[in-house]
């Protein structure tokens, strides 16, 4: 332990005091609590000086250890510059591993995290989400495909973007009332305040990269199987006049008449849609490609205006989840390797 700057006064009384700080006779009693070792004290301490206590325990712990934190911040620096260039590497050179091994990463990494921690809130709804999501799935690869099965599998995954959206928006928007002091005009605690809005930030943008992961999945499967989209190469299927490529079904109304249930929607290279299959297909599945001739759809013309923060939103979490999948394992490789050249 780091030893605070120690001197008498003149009535031969002990004073402690942290370097680089002003003095003031609370932290020179917590600071006697500390190096006198005076547990009976620490036992009587109320709430918030228990918090202060270990606040001036962490800085007595690391006093005097600034070029050992500079060494490792360059380590963290240089292992996360290394991982990061080898995982763009990698998704160039092999997508198909990367995009699986970054899925299941992003599913679990979370979940042990949360488990280590007793964040059983957390763990009961990662369980709902996985148990609902399985079920959805299962019956996207089922052979044969029902009917149904593509609309009710993106009318889930639809839900659960747009339910991502709000939590993030809301998580962020009640970030930036806590910065700016609106908790105190209506006497709620900034402190919860500021951890209730982390939760709906970490949930919108965790359930949101791994919802349309899993989107993307089911919709690879599910049009390979009808036979009209391949990832590779020429369908299997001719299409026929106005059957939808995505799901397989006859179109309910002609493309330009205004459905009762929905429109028939069509694209720059003339294929037409159920609107809500290619709205699926391109918003929640990540395809921005028509499903049969993979001519690139233009967004601006399928996408309303309504839906354009459901866009923004997929196109950050697409990049986050970079941070999802591999940052904590950076981290946990920075770990030991701090612990291995004894940085403290």
């Amino acid at each position: 332990m780091g030893e605070a700057a120690m001197v008498n006064d003149h009535h031969g009384m002990k004073i402690y005091s942290l370097p680089g700080r002003k003095f003031n006779d609370l932290d020179n009693r917590l600071l006697k609590i500390i190096h006198e070792n005076l547990t009976s004290e620490e036992a009587n301490l109320p709430p918030d000086m228990k918090a202060r206590l270990n606040h001036l325990r962490l800085h007595v712990q690391h006093e005097g250890h600034d070029s050992m934190h500079a060494e490792m911040v360059l380590i963290l620096f240089i292992v996360t510059l290394i991982a990061h260039v080898g995982l763009v590497i990698w998704k160039k050179t092999h997508f198909k591993t990367y995009q699986q091994v970054s899925m299941v990463g992003v599913w679990l990494a979370p979940l042990i995290v949360c488990l280590n921690l007793h964040w059983w809130v957390f763990v009961f709804w990662w369980l709902v989400f996985t148990c609902i999501t399985g079920l959805v799935m299962r019956s996207a690869v089922q052979r044969p495909l029902q009917p149904t099965t593509p609309r009710q599998v993106y009318k889930w995954f639809l839900a659960v973007h747009k339910l991502c959206t709000f939590l993030a928006v809301t998580g962020y928007a009640l970030v930036m009332l806590t910065v700016v002091g609106l908790p105190a005009l209506f006497r709620i605690s900034p402190v919860m305040m500021f951890d209730y809005s982390i939760m709906f930030l970490f949930y919108g943008i965790y359930y949101g990269v791994l919802g349309r992961d899993l989107a993307e999945v089911c919709a690879d499967k599910m049009a390979a199987h009808i036979g009209y989209y391949k990832p590779e190469g020429m369908p299997t299927r001719a299409l026929e006049r106005g059957i939808c490529a995505i799901c397989g079904n006859p179109q309910l109304v002609p493309e330009g008449e205004e459905g009762v249930i929905e429109d028939t929607l069509r694209l720059t290279c003339g294929h037409t849609f159920h609107e809500f299959c290619i709205r699926g297909w391109c918003i929640v599945g990540k395809k921005h490609t028509c499903p049969y001739c993979k001519e690139k759809v233009d967004m601006n013309r399928l996408v309303n205006y309504w839906e354009k923060p459901h866009v923004f939103f997929g196109q950050m979490v697409d990049w986050v989840r970079l941070m999802l999948a591999w940052q904590p394992l950076i981290i946990v490789l920075v770990q030991n390797i701090n612990r291995w050249l004894d940085l403290k």
